[in-house]
C-alpha cells in the first residue's frame, strides 16, 4: 500500500478523502492548523482501527516559508492536496487570493526537494477554475475538462466575494499546471492531477459545531433555521456528492493512466433550491415550520 501527505485534513471533503484511503489501507500523514484538530482526528471513533496507519503534522499557515518542511520526507509516493481556503469572510482579497496561490506553489517546491519519492500529486480544484461568468448558464454549451476560468488579478482584487473565491481555486490550479509544466528537473519526478468538482454535498465527519460547518452544510442549515424565507432560483444547478469526490481522489491516486489530467467531477444529474426544500420536507424535521416556500 502507499503512503501520502493529505493536507486540510479537518476539512469537509478532506475528511472523506481521509476515510476513502484509510479504508483502503494505505498510509496517511495528515496535516491541519492545530494540535486540538490533530487530536480530533486521532481520537475519533471511526479511526479507531487506523491509528496505525495515521500520522498529523501540524502546520498553522499553509502560506508560510517552509510550513511542509516537517510533513515531507522521502517515506511518501504521493501527496492529496486539499488544504485551501472556501469562505467569504474577508475584507482584503489577498487574504484568499495569497494563502490560495502560495499554498499549492510552496507546497510543489517542497515535494521537489525534501520528497524524492512522491510520483503523484493530486489537488482539489473547482468548477471555479473553469466556469466563465461572463456566459451565465452558457445554453449550448458542454463544460469539459478544457474549459478556464478567464478572469484576471485585476477582477480579482476589484470584484465582488464571489470573482475572487473563483480567481483564488484559477490562479492555484495555472500555477500548479505552470510548475509541473515547466519546472521538470531531476527534482521534480511527480506528476499532475486536478480534480474540479462544483458545489459539494454530503454527510459531515469532522464539524464539531454549527458554527464550523463547511459552505455546503452551513446553506443547508440556513434552509432549515429560517434564515432562508423564500426559494430563490439556482444560479449554477451542479453538484457532486462528497464521497463520489472522495473516491475520485483515491483513483487519481491510484490509478497509473490519470497522470497528468484534468477531472471534472461532477453528478449526472441537476439540482435546485426547490429540490433541497422537499427533501428537507419529506424528511419530516422538527423544523418543518420554517421550510421557504416558492411563494
Amino acid at each position: 500500500m502507499g503512503r501520502i501527505l493529505l493536507t486540510g485534513a479537518s476539512g469537509f471533503i478532506a475528511a472523506h478523502c481521509l476515510a476513502a484511503f484509510l479504508e483502503k489501507g494505505h498510509f496517511v500523514r495528515f496535516t491541519v492548523r492545530s494540535q486540538l484538530k490533530a487530536d480530533q482526528i486521532l481520537d475519533a471513533k471511526e479511526n479507531e482501527k487506523y491509528r496505525g496507519q495515521l500520522e498529523a503534522v501540524i502546520v498553522p499557515d499553509i502560506a508560510a516559508d517552509d510550513a511542509y518542511k516537517d510533513a515531507l520526507d522521502d517515506t511518501l509516493d504521493g501527496v492529496i492536496h486539499t488544504a485551501s481556503p472556501f469562505h467569504m469572510n474577508f475584507t482584503d482579497p489577498q487574504e484568499l487570493l495569497g494563502p490560495a496561490m502560495r499554498g499549492t506553489d510552496g507546497l510543489l517546491k517542497a515535494i521537489a526537494n525534501l520528497a524524492p519519492n512522491v510520483k503523484r500529486v493530486v489537488i482539489t480544484s473547482s468548477f471555479a477554475a473553469m466556469i466563465d461568468p461572463s456566459k451565465g448558464n452558457w445554453p449550448g454549451h458542454t463544460y469539459a475538462e478544457e474549459d478556464w476560468n478567464p478572469v484576471t488579478m485585476e477582477q480579482a482584487l476589484t470584484g465582488d466575494k464571489i470573482t475572487t473565491y473563483r480567481a483564488s481555486k484559477t490562479f492555484a490550479e495555472r500555477e500548479a499546471w505552470n510548475f509541473v509544466r515547466q519546472e521538470k528537473t531531476p527534482k521534480v519526478e511527480f506528476d499532475l492531477v486536478t480534480l474540479c468538482p462544483p458545489m459539494v454535498y454530503g454527510p459531515i465527519v469532522n464539524a464539531q459545531t454549527l458554527s464550523s460547518l463547511n459552505t455546503s452544510n452551513e446553506r443547508m442549515w440556513k434552509f432549515l433555521n429560517g434564515e432562508v424565507k423564500q426559494i430563490e432560483p439556482m444560479s449554477n444547478p451542479l453538484w457532486v456528492d462528497v464521497r463520489d469526490l472522495a473516491a475520485a481522489h483515491l483513483a487519481a491516486y491510484e490509478i497509473p493512466a490519470a497522470g497528468g489530467n484534468r477531472f471534472f467531477i461532477v453528478a449526472d444529474e441537476f439540482y435546485s433550491n426547490q429540490d433541497i426544500a422537499d427533501a428537507f420536507r419529506k424528511a419530516r424535521s422538527p423544523f418543518s415550520q420554517w421550510r421557504p416556500t416558492a411563494d
